[in-house]
């Protein structure tokens, strides 16, 4: 073997370690294309989280006992006996004595202002009518005086002792004391009236409840200044607390104005809470209130609860079903299938009524069979009753996407 021989064998061959280390590159820009790829689609179907509204599927109000339900509305639990109880006097609170969900009783103290001013204010009013008071005394007893001059001098006259001008002069004088005595009575009377006004004045240092109820809102602090009027801009508060008289507790519904006429007063009906659907109240209309909400074309009608209990609280959903009885109607109707549904929770997808389920922290499409309206409700066959949904799903949720109730 030649010298030549030997430095080919000893040559190095670049070429295939550049081929391999061209596929190595190309193999990690795939490898990284597919992971990119795969974290879009996990955001894009499921990762964001979306937040949505929910409402729960309820079964039909079953109907009372002979009787049938006509209509059924949604609506909210309202006190109508509430109030936002303030001091009548601007003042600063020295003491704020309630809680929320406390109950309390007519006339309880449930703050005081500082009434420093005011018992100056009224100290002074008691003492000006001591005054006046002492005055009174004095004149009445200078006018049994001047009463006891006239009459000696009456005497005298008689026995041509004096002259007649003596006891002219003597009753001149009782004449004008008797008429200085009442004008100091006048005066013992406007300070009576001042020491009234003064302790007014104190009294409205402290608050007391106007009705027995319930505080659902403590509304100041010790130290805040609170008064009738909205002053201070946002450092005065215009009130202590709310009360609400539980026992004044109904339920308001709007009712669309073309169900209206199924709709009367003394009207059996039948309530389910939204935090109860297992418990049904009954009840009757109150009253149907003579005009409609043009921008909702509903009618609003108030419903009295037939039973109180401790669970019925303000601002609670509530489901009213209207019930008309069996022998005002030629047959009886038959009892609907299927779940209400909030109507704005259903959608259209391939030309397929659906609507979303939740399931854990997900949002599943489902199919639905839609029947008749029901207010503001809709019937579908297809879920089960208190199966979560999404009651108005965004235009970019899609089926898996995880979604976050608000």
């Amino acid at each position: 073997m030649d010298q030549g021989e030997l430095l080919k064998q000893l040559r190095i061959d670049r070429s295939e370690p550049e081929v391999r280390s061209r596929g190595w590159i190309a193999a990690l820009v795939i490898g990284l294309a597919l992971v990119l790829a795969a974290g879009a689609w996990w955001w894009l179907r499921g990762g964001a989280v979306i937040e949505v509204e929910a409402a729960t599927a309820a079964a039909p109000s079953s109907a009372a006992a002979g009787s049938a339900a006509v209509l059924q509305a949604t609506g909210y639990v309202v006190a109508r006996r509430q109030a936002t109880v303030s001091a009548q006097i601007t003042g600063t609170l020295t003491q704020v004595l309630i809680e929320e969900g406390e109950r309390v009783e007519k006339g309880q103290v449930l703050a005081t202002l500082e009434d420093t001013a005011q018992k100056a204010m009224l100290a002074q009013a008691q003492a000006n009518l001591r005054s006046a008071q002492a005055q009174l005394v004095q004149a009445r007893t200078q006018l049994a005086q001047n009463q006891r001059d006239l009459t000696r001098a009456d005497d005298l006259v008689a026995r041509q002792l004096v002259s007649k001008q003596a006891a002219e002069l003597a009753r001149t004088q009782v004449e004008s004391q008797r008429a200085l005595v009442d004008a100091q009575a006048r005066q013992v009377e406007v300070a009576q009236a001042s020491v009234a006004g003064a302790q007014v004045q104190l009294d409205y240092c402290t608050v007391r409840a106007p009705f027995s109820g319930v505080v659902i809102a403590k509304a100041a602090q010790v130290g805040e200044i609170v008064s009738p009027l909205s002053a201070g801009g946002g450092f005065t508060r215009t009130g202590v607390g709310t009360i609400v008289d539980m026992d004044s507790l109904e339920i308001e519904v709007d009712v669309n104005e073309s169900y209206i006429h199924r709709v009367s007063a003394d009207q059996p009906t039948e309530a389910v809470l939204d935090a109860y659907q297992d418990w049904k109240i009954p009840g009757h209309v109150i009253a149907i209130i003579p005009t409609a909400d043009r921008s909702k074309a509903t009618v609003k009608v108030r419903v009295a609860f037939a039973q109180k209990d401790a669970r019925i609280v303000p601002d609670m959903g509530v489901r009213v079903s209207f019930l008309e009885d069996a022998q005002d109607q030629p047959t009886q109707a038959k009892a609907p299938t299927g779940v209400l549904v909030p109507a704005g929770a259903l959608l259209q997808r391939d030309g397929k009524d659906m609507l979303f389920v939740i399931e854990g922290d997900r949002a599943r499409l489902r199919k639905v069979t839609p029947g008749q309206s029901m207010g503001d409700l809709r019937l579908v066959e297809g879920v089960a009753a208190g199966t979560r949904i999404v009651r108005a799903p965004p235009a970019g949720l899609v089926d898996g996407a995880r979604v976050r109730i608000r």
